[in-house]
C-alpha cells in the first residue's frame, strides 16, 4: 500500500521514499509513500520528477492501482530497481493552481447547495478552470450573476479549509456529507476523508486544497449551459 502524503499535507512539495515495485513494460514505479496526487474526483494527477541514484526521471502520469500508486516514467533511461531510495518533487506551480481550482469548485458547490439546495450531478477541472453540473430546472443570467457574486464573497471571507480522516460510520453521521446525486464512495472504504470550508461546506473528498479561501483568487462564471431538463452546467475560471 502506498502512503498518500498529500492526503494530510497538500503543501508538501518534496519527499523521500523507497521503490517497492517496478514494471518495465509499462515503465511504472511504485513507492512506499508519495506526495504525487494520483487523480480522482475531477482533479488531474500530478506530474514531476523522481531522483534516484543521481538520475532524474520525469514522472509524466500518476494513477491508483488498487492500494498502490503507479508513477509513469518518461524517456528511455533504464528504470531504477526495487529497494532503491528515491526523492520525489512535484510540479508545484501546477499543483497549486489545481489546489486553488479544486477549492473554488467546493466554494461553488457550497454556495449552490446552501442557497438553492441543488445537488451536484457531475464536474471536472483543469488548471484554473472547471465546470460543475447541478440539479437545476432553470438557469438564467440573473441567477448566474447572483452565484458569481456569492462565491466571490466566500473567497473574500477568508474561510479556513480543513482536512479530516474519519471512520466511515462517524463520517456518515454528518448531514449532507455526499453532495453528488449518486454516492460514489464504495462500501469497502472504511475511512472517509472530508474537506470542510469553515461555515460553508463539508463533504467527502480526496483531492488537494488550499488552506484558506483567500488563496483561491477572483472567480468568474465564464459560461453556463443546459445539459438536460434538470441538469445545468456552470463554468468557472480562477483569476
Amino acid at each position: 500500500m502506498t502512503e498518500l502524503l498529500c492526503q494530510t499535507d497538500s503543501y508538501l512539495k518534496e519527499f523521500d521514499a523507497e521503490i517497492v515495485g517496478v514494471d518495465a513494460e509499462f515503465r511504472t514505479v511504485t513507492l512506499d509513500r508519495t506526495t504525487f496526487y494520483p487523480g480522482g474526483g475531477g482533479q488531474p494527477a500530478d506530474v514531476g520528477l523522481l531522483a534516484v541514484n543521481g538520475i532524474e526521471f520525469p514522472v509524466t502520469k500518476v494513477k491508483k492501482s488498487g492500494a498502490d500508486v503507479l508513477h509513469f516514467i518518461g524517456g528511455d533511461t533504464p528504470l531504477p530497481q526495487v529497494g532503491d531510495k528515491a526523492h520525489g518533487r512535484i510540479d508545484w506551480e501546477r499543483r497549486y493552481q489545481l489546489m486553488r481550482t479544486h477549492t473554488a469548485m467546493h466554494i461553488l458547490c457550497g454556495v449552490v447547495f446552501r442557497d438553492y439546495g441543488a445537488l451536484v450531478t457531475g464536474g471536472n477541472m483543469e488548471l484554473l478552470k472547471g465546470r460543475m453540473d447541478f440539479e437545476f430546472e432553470t438557469m438564467r443570467g440573473e441567477l448566474v450573476r447572483e452565484i458569481e457574486t456569492a462565491i466571490n464573497v466566500e473567497v473574500a471571507s477568508a474561510r479556513d479549509v480543513r482536512v479530516a480522516i474519519l471512520p466511515r460510520e462517524e463520517a456518515f453521521q454528518i448531514p449532507d456529507l455526499i453532495r453528488t446525486k449518486i454516492n460514489l464512495l464504495p462500501e469497502g472504504i472504511m475511512e472517509i476523508r472530508t474537506i470542510e470550508i469553515d461555515g460553508l461546506d463539508l463533504q467527502a473528498d480526496g483531492g488537494t486544497h488550499v488552506r484558506n479561501t483567500s488563496e483561491v483568487g477572483t472567480l468568474r462564471v465564464a459560461d453556463y449551459k443546459s445539459k438536460g431538463k434538470i441538469n445545468k452546467r456552470i463554468y468557472v475560471e480562477v483569476e
